[in-house]
């Protein structure tokens, strides 16, 4: 049975596009603090959602394939489990992870995108700070944008920088 190619799954180009959003900083702080910041989940918690939110329930398994867990919960009593995996992980340069799959390598769902920090050392002890969301289409990526991502993303990163001051 012949299916057209625009709407058959299998029907892939192989190439990647362009659905990024993209958030820059540089952290007053050097990479091993940052990467430390992200690894460790009392230290995550403290900093990995735009207050008034807060993050529970974290578990990080810093390898390919280790989980990237948490639960997100807002003022007003909302609650949303975050379920997802490393990809890659660089210590102190970079930290892969998606939540299309689950640690046993199963889909997980509709994936909403792949997460990569990525972190460069300045010279002066400062890192420049890159988080991008990747997106598997243009809908998801303005819906990300449209939920507050610069905002929210921006305010976490300024959250970073003043926690990993202290450590």
């Amino acid at each position: 049975m012949a299916q057209d190619t625009e709407t058959n799954p299998c029907n892939t180009d192989g190439v990647a596009h362009a659905f990024d959003l993209v958030l820059e900083r540089i952290i007053d702080a050097p990479p091993e603090k940052i990467f430390r910041a992200y690894t460790d989940p009392a230290i995550l918690s403290q900093w990995f959602a735009p207050k008034p939110w807060t993050i529970t329930d974290a578990v990080i398994e810093p390898s390919p394939g280790g989980r990237f867990d948490f639960v997100m919960h807002g003022p007003d009593g909302e609650r949303f489990p975050n379920s997802g995996v490393f990809l890659e992980v660089v210590p102190n340069r970079r930290l892969v992870s998606t939540d299309a799959f689950t640690p046993d390598w199963k889909p997980a769902g509709q994936p909403f995108m792949v997460a990569r920090i990525e972190l460069e050392p300045t010279g002066d002890g400062k890192t420049k700070y890159t988080a991008t969301a990747s997106h598997w289409n243009e809908a998801a990526m303005k819906q990300h944008e449209q939920m507050g991502f610069h905002d929210g993303w921006g305010q976490v990163a300024d959250q970073l920088n003043d926690l990993v001051k202290t450590l």
